[in-house]
């Protein structure tokens, strides 16, 4: 599904930053540019990139 309809950015897309070592929504905005053109989709995005750092976090401490 997309997240950022103004840059094309999906859920996988923010779920693989997050993958690849993202830990924040700004460590998300450095490597797509997610949230940067009308502002719609910040919340959303905000959002799930935490969802995805939690599962992650929760996933290493298993």
């Amino acid at each position: 599904m997309y997240i950022c309809v103004c840059h094309a950015v999906s859920d996988r897309d923010l779920r693989k930053a997050v993958d690849n070592g993202a830990s924040s929504f700004y460590d998300v905005q450095c490597r797509l540019p997610v949230g940067s053109c009308c502002g719609r989709c910040e919340s959303t995005a905000r959002e799930f990139v935490e969802e995805c750092v939690e599962e992650r976090r929760g996933a290493q401490a298993a």
